[in-house]
């Protein structure tokens, strides 16, 4: 088959699944927003392209979100027929719609059939909006507004074929009669590659070894802001601290705007919170908080061997892929009783799962794991077992997303093009 990846900074959820589908003999290409990419990557042929215009300064507010997504949809749209007109035909497209450039693909290309990465479904009520009381929606338009955000996901589900969704809760998210051809299938954990490694060490400033020997306690996230519990975190530290007087914090994150609002006072969130809880700690505590902002990979998988415990916690919005690969390292882990955590981790089997407002529970229960060895060594060889299980890449995932691809030709139209 012919089959075009959509995704602005690809390969993105396609990592594993596009070069998978050039083994399997397919012809791929992929459409990519990223300036200096490669003619190629693994096989996969790349397409750049570039809006060809900016937003409308004092737009509506209401709209700016999707004024941005028509024009990266136009982008994408003037790609593909110039594909076209050198007589490209995709059997497929596959595309992540979060950024509208798979919006008017069809117009180009009306008999391929479209298959669209299910991400997120905004809701006013029962996800992330509403979820924590102290970061209320800014205004009471809010819902006005999470309403228009989602004519993207609309207009997408007039012209998709089906779905693909990596966690059931974010499925459940779409609505139907859209929600029904949405198939389950998670992006993928290599579990090979992310195993534990009980021989692992890491220096800090070139001063501070640390080994499997120490309490090491991680918390990883994009960027550190509320919408995955950096608040929650930073404010169980003092307890933590002072419980634990060999404990040491790893943090990863950037500073930078994630998936929330943006601090007061042009202060980051970091620092904002880390404020809020200095006057709470001596000298000694403060110096065993180790912020490392964002990490190459290669560092970051031996981060996650050395943890004793690691924490993970979020809004009911998309699951991270951090939670599971340290699942895959087996970590033992402490995570916040919310939606999609409870797909990925079993409180007392898995991992151990506490409210996401309650800092002194989550310094309790990563005390109590860093005072018993035998039920971190537990907790984590039975995370790692759930991952491999569930979750892993080659054995799991990877077949259940090259089945849905090449699902979505029909059997006969699937052996004609085989002929």
């Amino acid at each position: 088959m012919r089959i075009l990846f959509i995704h602005q900074n690809f390969p993105g959820q396609f990592k594993h699944l596009a070069p998978a589908l050039v083994q399997r003999g397919h012809e791929v290409i992929a459409f990519t927003m990223q300036h200096g990419a490669p003619a190629q990557l693994n096989g996969v042929r790349l397409v750049a392209y570039q809006p060809a215009r900016g937003s409308t300064p004092h737009i509506h507010p209401w709209l700016a979100d999707f004024e941005t997504k028509t024009i990266r949809g136009e982008a994408a749209f003037r790609a593909a027929a110039d594909l076209k007109a050198q007589g490209y035909e995709p059997d497929v497209i596959v595309a992540h719609p979060g950024w509208g450039e798979s919006l008017f693909l069809k117009d180009v290309w009306p008999k391929a059939r479209l298959g669209i990465y299910c991400e997120f479904f905004y809701k006013s009520e029962g996800a992330d909006l509403d979820f924590d009381p102290e970061f209320p929606p800014d205004s009471e338009t809010a819902a006005c507004q999470m309403r228009l955000k989602n004519i993207n996901n609309l207009l997408h589900f007039e012209v998709a074929d089906a779905g693909l969704a990596p966690t059931a809760w974010q499925a459940g998210t779409f609505p139907e009669p859209f929600r029904s051809r949405i198939s389950v299938v998670h992006d993928g954990i290599d579990t090979q590659a992310l195993r534990p490694n009980p021989g692992v060490s890491l220096s800090l400033n070139g001063q501070l070894t640390l080994t499997r020997s120490d309490e090491v306690v991680t918390f990883v996230n994009r960027n550190l802001e509320p919408y995955r519990g950096y608040h929650t975190f930073v404010r169980a530290l003092p307890q933590l601290l002072r419980e634990r007087p060999a404990a040491r914090v790893l943090i990863v994150g950037a500073e930078g705007r994630g998936y929330g609002k943006q601090p007061p006072g042009g202060a980051t969130w970091r620092q904002t919170f880390l404020d809020e809880v200095k006057p709470q700690m001596t000298t000694d505590e403060l110096g065993r908080i180790f912020f490392l902002g964002s990490i190459p990979y290669e560092q970051f998988v031996p981060l996650l061997q050395l943890s004793s415990v690691h924490v993970y916690l979020t809004y009911p919005f998309v699951l991270s892929w951090s939670l599971l690969e340290a699942a895959s390292v087996g970590c033992a882990i402490v995570a916040s009783d919310t939606q999609p955590v409870r797909e990925a981790i079993r409180h007392g089997e898995t991992g151990r799962l506490v409210s996401f407002f309650d800092p002194s529970a989550l310094a309790s229960e990563i005390g109590a794991l860093l005072g018993d060895p035998a039920a971190r060594q537990r907790l984590g060889a039975q995370a790692r077992a759930e991952t491999i299980a569930r979750f892993d890449l080659r054995t799991h995932c990877l077949p259940g997303q090259v089945a849905w691809v090449e699902g979505l030709v029909d059997h006969g139209n699937h052996a004609a093009l085989q002929k």
